[in-house]
């Protein structure tokens, strides 16, 4: 469990750094066993769309949940790196102009503005593929059955019935405006399935309980709806500058959103209520769980 005395950005931001550091390591030139070369430019496109800041708040969420149960810190975070590699690849495609069709991604040209689009794709693809290795491999030093349930986990909160398929969702719902019921199923799998598994990502690193386990599902897919939520408001409410990355845009597209649904006031009242949510479902842990409480508050709370 991260030092009682850290506040939360402090814990936040070493966070970051650690993991920045393993998936420095991960992006290396040199080739691992079994691979045959390392080209140049693609690796860049890799390290461009990994390495550029980030706050690393799925790496953070993984990291507090193993230490909740006392999990070994080193396994926790290859999970950590391999959870951000799926996320960044992403953000890669998120960003192509089949997509959103972005030119910024945290304050600096997209990959595909910095290489190509073809690049582009073939890093995200790297980095997908990239996580699964990390999870599977033996340096990941945790029972098997542990590191089975963690690729399992990932590819399915990544794949067809989570992100991949909300982005779909999403997609579609430029063409036809879902309902309620439609936008919080999509926003459950493009943004919180992730988020829901980097969550429960922790539990399985410690081999906890299945009780705890799905108590830690729930307050992700808690956080997760907040994160949403949260990015809506931004979308209405932030500039670029302080975003990062244009805003507006779910407007321009015709995106039915919650915030479109119900205006800014009811979104910041439903925030708070996700986030005591939150805070009520990890009450069984007490202090030891400060700083995924001050996660959900920070979710709900972010102006970029």
């Amino acid at each position: 469990m991260t030092d009682a005395a850290l506040t939360f950005d402090d814990a936040l931001a070493g966070h970051a750094l650690r993991v920045g550091a393993v998936l420095d390591r991960l992006l290396a030139a040199r080739p691992l066993p079994g691979e045959i070369a390392r080209p140049g430019r693609l690796l860049s496109a890799m390290r461009h769309g990994v390495l550029n800041g980030g706050k690393r708040l799925r790496p953070f969420l993984v990291m507090e949940g193993a230490a909740l149960f006392d999990a070994d810190g080193a396994a926790a975070m290859r999970v950590a790196a391999a959870l951000e590699c799926v996320h960044c690849y992403s953000l890669v495609h998120d960003d192509l102009p089949a997509m959103d069709d972005d030119d910024l991604r945290r304050g600096q040209p997209t990959v595909h503005r910095a290489f190509d689009e073809a690049t582009a794709i073939l890093a995200g693809d790297s980095l997908l593929t990239l996580a699964f290795d990390v999870l599977a491999d033996e340096e990941t030093a945790l029972p098997d059955g542990r590191r089975v349930a963690l690729v399992r986990g990932l590819a399915r909160a990544a794949g067809l019935g989570g992100m991949a398929g909300g982005q779909a969702l999403d997609l579609q719902a430029e063409r036809e405006k879902p309902d309620e019921a439609g936008i919080i199923r999509l926003q459950a799998m493009k943004t919180g399935a992730l988020i829901r598994y980097a969550c429960e990502a922790g539990a399985i690193v410690a081999g906890a309980p299945a009780a705890d386990r799905e108590r830690m599902a729930e307050f992700g897919s808690a956080i997760g709806l907040a994160f949403q939520l949260a990015d809506d408001l931004l979308d209405v409410t932030a500039d670029a500058e302080a975003m990062g990355k244009a805003t507006g845009k779910d407007a321009g597209a015709g995106k039915g959103t919650l915030v479109s649904l119900h205006g800014v006031a009811w979104a910041r009242k439903q925030l708070g209520g996700l986030v005591a949510q939150a805070h009520e479902l990890l009450e069984p842990y007490g202090a030891r769980a400060a700083m995924l409480k001050a996660a959900a508050s920070f979710v709900a709370d972010r102006r970029s």
